[in-house]
């Protein structure tokens, strides 16, 4: 199955998803696991835009299947490939998708590498996202009472208001 076209396994994950007078209910742990390696064969060919598609409907599977973990890292997944896109309102979005989805799972570590990811993708070409994301990542920290883990967080949102001179 692995070696099947990538398209092929959309479409038929896709099905799976629709209901029908056949199929009252939706078979999304069958069509995650095809949305998962048609982004991988999406990947592995370089359509990255494909894969990026692919690894969102994962991540919507992922959470109709009530595990927002694995839902944050197809998420990340496609946070990384439009950042290979250079697809910047993208890249936060899905960024910010995934540390909701980390929080949900009562994980605010992940959830605030989460936006420092996307913060440091997003230095050079939208600096202002940037140090709001940093600032939302350690805020999200000092909830948790780690203030000692913000630091570097801290500093690189710092880094940023230099370059910016402001």
């Amino acid at each position: 199955m692995s070696s099947s076209d990538p398209n092929k396994l959309i479409s038929k994950a896709d099905k799976l998803t629709k209901l029908s007078l056949t199929r009252w209910s939706a078979d999304w742990k069958s069509a995650t696991l095809l949305y998962e390696q048609a982004a991988n064969g999406f990947r592995v060919s370089k359509d990255y835009e494909k894969a990026k598609l692919a690894f969102e409907k994962a991540s919507k599977g992922q959470e109709m299947l009530a595990s927002p973990w694995d839902a944050a890292k197809h998420m990340e997944s496609a946070a990384a490939l439009a950042k290979e896109l250079r697809n910047w309102t993208e890249v936060i979005d899905f960024y910010r998708r995934a540390s909701e989805l980390y929080m949900q799972c009562d994980r605010p570590q992940p959830a605030s590498d989460s936006l420092a990811k996307a913060a440091r993708a997003l230095e050079d070409a939208l600096p202002d996202d940037a140090v709001q994301l940093y600032t939302d990542a350690c805020v999200i920290l000092e909830d948790d009472g780690k203030e000692q883990m913000a630091f570097d967080l801290f500093r690189a949102a710092a880094s940023v208001y230099v370059k910016l001179e402001k």
